[in-house]
């Protein structure tokens, strides 16, 4: 019987409106072909995948088309049949224009998806598994995009002895991880056999936030026997899913700064990338597909969709009724997600929601809010789930003060969860000046 009265949880942190409820009753529905499907070979951190079709190329769902180039990449499938038009630069989310691959589905294909070398949980090496992992092409779904083979080789000297499976999907709007969990129960067990063979934990604990009771108790009712599984339900709080505090949370455990979950005896795998691993690696497939919430004022026809990877925002939002006045979109939800300067630009493995708001929510036309100067009323430190100094931060960061920020205030523990921006009543882009700070920062220490 789950516990739903329990507290665990960690300091600080805030309570922003879930906004869920127009799509957790949703259920997956297949999202349609775009006539264009732009790949790009960077959608994960390291090195880009390598091309291995070429323009004019006859290419069928599910088929490798560009593999991984090095340890840090992972593979890209074909997210259908259809014709290799151009390899040539898209635009990216992170701003810049990065290498891709231009698809255009056949309109008569069946669009059946191709499989390829199974990999057997129960024959197969961990390395094996690893290595069927990084061909799958599979990421971490839950936005960060860090290829999932290489997070399970934890550091040489450092023992294992948690798999969390992170359920707790605590993004506003968002409910991607909700519907994975109710509609993929098998997957998520199967995936977790696998991950329990590679890391060699003894145990795994699937963590979900006390909002999505029914999944709680959907996977809890469904654990198999043979499995070392407990279900850990927490009480509602933002940023309650992030790896460093849901380790906070469950094991009373504490990430050093700098350090990993490896270094603390963890290792944190997003339920839908779990499902994903148990989906996809019993046929041998690629990852082509996923799982995204399309949500918010500004689109009517709400919902959970299984969208082949490289469809462009504007056809996702075309195709579920984007109103007029819509004046800021964000790839994710609104708290962590970063915002669309472009609807050209492709949903990748790392999208977990499309949420579009209307100049009424964002305060006029330009999505914008003014912003004042800071009056030292110290709400953002008292959000701070790392028990930073926002405040501070934002004065150093104002004064182009990268390495003091870095080397004094620990301003590269940040994972710019928004929760300082979200309570400033000055309404300073506090976790907009530290993603630039910290981008400098890396800039700096590269040149160094």
């Amino acid at each position: 019987m789950l516990d739903f009265a329990k507290r665990d949880s960690f300091p600080h942190g805030i309570h922003p409106p879930e906004n869920k409820d127009d799509t957790s009753g949703l259920p997956i529905r297949q999202f349609p072909f775009a006539p264009v499907l732009i790949v790009p070979l960077s959608q994960h951190l390291g090195k880009p995948a390598k091309p291995v079709v070429r323009e004019g190329q006859e290419v069928v769902r599910g088929q490798t088309i560009a593999e991984a180039d090095g340890f840090m990449s992972v593979a890209m499938h074909a997210p259908a049949s259809g014709t290799i038009r151009r390899i040539g630069l898209a635009p990216h989310i992170n701003g810049q224009m990065v290498e891709a691959v231009y698809l255009e589905p056949l309109p008569a294909s069946t669009q059946e998806i191709a499989d390829g070398e199974p990999c057997d949980v129960e024959s197969a090496t961990p390395d094996e598994i690893v290595t069927a992992i990084q061909r799958a092409g599979i990421v971490g779904l839950g936005g960060a995009a860090f290829p999932t083979h290489v997070k399970l080789r934890p550091p040489e000297g450092k023992t294992l002895d948690t798999l969390f499976i992170n359920g707790v999907e605590c993004e506003p709007y968002l409910t991607t991880d909700h519907r994975v969990m109710l509609e993929q129960t098998e997957d998520i067990f199967m995936g977790i056999r696998y991950l329990l063979k590679v890391t060699q934990t003894p145990r795994a604990v699937i963590a979900i936030e006390a909002n999505k009771p029914d999944a709680a108790e959907k996977l809890a009712a469904a654990v198999p026997e043979d499995l070392p599984v407990e279900v850990r339900v927490s009480p509602v709080k933002y940023p309650q899913g992030a790896e460093k505090m849901v380790i906070k949370a469950l094991l009373g455990r504490e990430i050093p700064s700098g350090g990993l979950p490896a270094d603390v005896g963890a290792v944190c795998c997003n339920v839908a990338t779990t499902a994903e691993i148990g989906r996809l690696l019993p046929r041998g497939r690629g990852i082509q597909e996923r799982v995204i919430t399309i949500t918010g004022p500004g689109v009517s026809k709400k919902g959970n969709y299984r969208i082949p990877i490289g469809t462009t925002v504007r056809f996702a939002l075309e195709q579920c009724g984007a109103v007029e006045d819509i004046s800021r979109v964000f790839m994710g939800g609104p708290m962590m997600g970063p915002s669309v300067s472009n609807l050209d630009i492709p949903i990748t493995k790392g999208t977990s929601g499309i949420t579009a708001f209307t100049a009424a929510e964002t305060g006029g036309s330009t999505g914008h809010r003014k912003v004042y100067p800071c009056i030292g009323c110290a709400r953002c430190v008292e959000a701070c789930p790392l028990y930073l100094n926002p405040s501070q931060l934002g004065i150093l960061a104002k004064f182009e003060q990268y390495e003091q920020m870095a080397d004094d205030f620990h301003l590269m523990d940040c994972f710019e969860c928004g929760s300082c921006s979200y309570v400033c009543p000055s309404h300073i882009p506090l976790v907009q000046y530290f993603r630039m700070s910290k981008k400098m920062v890396r800039k700096m220490r590269a040149a160094a």
